[in-house]
């Protein structure tokens, strides 16, 4: 179950696998303190086998409201302590945005390590694999995972979902605790927003990449000891995919810079920056593949509306939100979310000009139902890589259909998302470190592993089909300790070295603010 709790007036459930059959007992909720029974209710039929356990059964008690802090109980069994209140995710936003900090590289005042690749970028790689002449400073931005490498699709996903965030709820999402008069998320943001002008080196060129994958194979170290510092190339490339993603990123940061930072000159940078590379859309691939190979997207259609709608929605003009309508009704639903599937995003902001367009979202979401309607967990999607990410984009989904229409229909499908990454989940595990009882601790991540403090907000990327990680061969470090609830379809391995299910991403970590967030009580 949800290890942290619940909000008074949501969807309130737990699962239990057994050996034994259930049916016909009971379970209660008691209060940790007192130890009074608050509620009392039947165990319902066996949903079915789940892996090695003959009986599944689902518990509900949403009808429990009162604010407090309890523990359920079958038989003798008990579970973790868990919270009903109105504030019980209002810490978890401000943790996973810690996690940025330690991601920062270059001078960008870290936390964790020193600062590290002060000679970014080393060299600089065309599109035709020749060397510039000339060098370019590439300092600074964030790691992308537990590795040394950085990209700017992920960095504008990043960067972009933060700012959206703010966007959406200045409230919620505004929180300042270093007390600076600043937000803290967009002081983050800025970390990436400044990178991402060092990436559009030439007026209508954009680097897309710093280091390649040797960075992989030289052994784990701390980024201030990579012995790559001084051979970190840079790779130029751009696609109408990148280019739409960095011209939205740009144009929300213009506008918040502008509105709400009274930062003029910085504003004006960013827009300059957005109207730049949006205007050579029509003169560049389809889909930018420079660099190592990773983060290659499959379509461009989501992003460049969405960078359409952003440029729209900063400058007034009105062909921007023809081409943004023309842009995302050729995208269409993706049926799904990642780095790389954010059609959702465009379809919201033009939504709000075009209502018509919420459609795309509720196609999603009735995609996203089926799933969870066949599934004992109620997952939303399929595992995949970087299933954690896809599961609250699940619930993303569910905000922003409720924000648009007013409607709450989807709200319990979103919050058992949720749950899912905070404990409801097969293993019995909170994905986020040191969030419940019961959380990851061996994240595939150098500086966690190799620095002795340990610094909480670090996001697992969840758990994926057992044929995938297999094929990977990974050198797991210790016993697979939750073998007993592992199956064919749901594989997860708390252990270092498995950056697939195991790794925390900036990614899925940018994901996770807004939807952590959104149930704060600010």
């Amino acid at each position: 179950m949800n290890q942290l709790g619940f909000l008074p007036n949501e969807y309130k459930s737990a699962i239990i696998l057994s050996e034994t059959d259930l049916e016909n007992g009971f379970f209660e909720i008691i209060e940790t303190v007192s130890g009074n029974v608050v509620f009392k209710s039947d165990i319902k039929e066996n949903i079915g086998q789940y892996g090695n356990f003959n009986y599944t059964y689902k518990l509900e008690f949403s009808d429990l409201i009162l604010e407090g802090k309890y523990f359920l109980k079958v038989e003798k069994e008990k579970s973790y302590s868990f919270s009903i209140n109105k504030s019980i995710y209002n810490h978890l936003a401000p943790k996973l945005l810690d996690f940025f900090k330690i991601q920062r590289c270059g001078y960008t005042n870290p936390t964790g390590h020193e600062v590290c690749h002060i000679a970014d970028a080393t060299s600089i790689i065309n599109t035709d694999g020749s060397k510039l002449d000339g060098a370019i400073d590439l300092t600074g931005g964030w790691h992308d995972a537990g590795d040394y490498v950085k990209f700017l699709n992920t960095t504008a996903y990043a960067t972009y979902t933060l700012l959206f965030s703010y966007e959406f709820d200045k409230k919620k999402f505004g929180f300042d605790l270093n007390k600076n008069n600043i937000p803290d998320i967009l002081e983050e943001a800025k970390i990436g927003l400044d990178w991402l002008h060092r990436c559009n080196f030439e007026k209508y060129k954009l680097i897309s990449s710093v280091q390649d994958l040797r960075d992989h194979t030289v052994g784990w170290r701390m980024p201030e000891n990579d012995s790559l510092t001084y051979d970190r190339p840079a790779f130029v490339g751009i696609g109408k995919n990148t280019a739409g993603l960095f011209t939205a990123t740009m144009a929300i940061a213009s506008r918040i810079w502008k509105e709400d930072m009274y930062y003029e000159e910085y504003s004006e940078k960013c827009l300059t920056a957005a109207e730049n590379i949006y205007s050579v859309r029509n003169e560049i691939p389809d889909i930018d593949s420079s660099g190592c190979g990773m983060y290659i997207d499959n379509t461009y259609l989501g992003k460049l509306a969405l960078g359409a709608i952003e440029l729209y929605n900063t400058t007034k003009r009105p062909e921007l939100l023809n081409e943004a309508v023309k842009y995302a009704d050729s995208a269409g639903a993706d049926y799904w979310w990642s780095w790389g599937n954010i059609n959702t995003f465009a379809h919201y902001k033009i939504a709000r000009h075009e209502p018509v367009f919420s459609g795309y979202i509720l196609n999603n979401i009735n995609h996203f139902l089926n799933s969870y309607n066949q599934k004992i967990f109620g997952e939303g999607a399929a595992y995949s890589w970087g299933t954690n990410n896809t599961l609250l984009g699940v619930t993303l989904h569910t905000i922003l259909w409720q924000d648009l229409t007013g409607e709450d229909l989807f709200m319990k499908l979103g919050e058992v998302q949720r749950d899912f990454i905070l404990g409801r989940n097969p293993w019995g595990k909170s994905f986020i470190y040191k969030t419940g009882k019961n959380f990851v601790k061996n994240l595939h991540h150098q500086i966690l592993f190799l620095n002795k403090k340990k610094f909480e907000g670090g996001f697992a990327a969840g758990p994926i089909k057992r044929e995938i990680l297999d094929s990977y061969n990974l050198p797991f470090e210790k016993p697979d300790r939750l073998k007993k609830f592992q199956t064919d379809d749901a594989y997860y391995r708390d252990d270092r070295m498995d950056y697939v299910s195991n790794e925390p991403t900036i990614t899925a970590n940018a994901t996770a603010i807004f939807v952590m967030g959104y149930y704060s009580s600010r």
